[in-house]
């Protein structure tokens, strides 16, 4: 976990993104409830998850990184095979707000976010239920995920 001080602007300027993406992904979420399987709204939701956790593994803010990365992960095969079931929205509407959430509470000196993952690993359980999936390795294992890669396979 970032225990070093980071620069303020790295930490501001990527908090500013993220809200923009986080944003952006709102909207790819609204599209989906909109349009079934909409594959432009997938692709959409993938980027920006995928870059959101790119940005946040580079600075070693790990918890965001790995959280956002095992999101993008979950929804992935649903996505690439387009059955991305309405039912699951809300599930992935909840893993958005937590993520929101935790970006507010990031320690501004050290981009540490010190909570327990518990809460992460629930949705993302839930999610996984949702989308009919298995969901053997989380976030709150403490294994690093690969953000950048994409892969079909939730359980790599």
């Amino acid at each position: 976990m970032q225990s070093t001080p980071l620069p303020p602007s790295a930490l501001q300027d990527f908090l500013l993104d993220a809200q923009v993406s986080l944003s952006q992904a709102q909207e790819c979420l609204q599209h989906l409830q909109m349009i079934d399987n909409d594959p432009d709204a997938c692709l959409c939701l993938d980027d920006t998850l995928g870059s959101l956790a790119v940005r946040a593994e580079t600075l070693g803010l790990e918890q965001v990184a790995e959280y956002t990365s095992a999101l993008r992960d979950l929804l992935a095969p649903a996505c690439g095979d387009q059955h991305l079931q309405t039912a699951a929205l809300p599930s992935v509407q909840a893993c958005l707000d937590l993520l929101a959430w935790q970006l507010e509470l990031l320690d501004a000196h050290t981009g540490r976010l010190d909570l327990d993952p518990s809460e992460q690993h629930l949705l993302l359980v839930q999610l996984a239920s949702a989308l009919d999936q298995p969901h053997a390795q989380t976030c709150a294992s403490g294994k690093a995920k690969h953000p950048a890669r994409h892969s079909a396979d939730p359980e790599k």
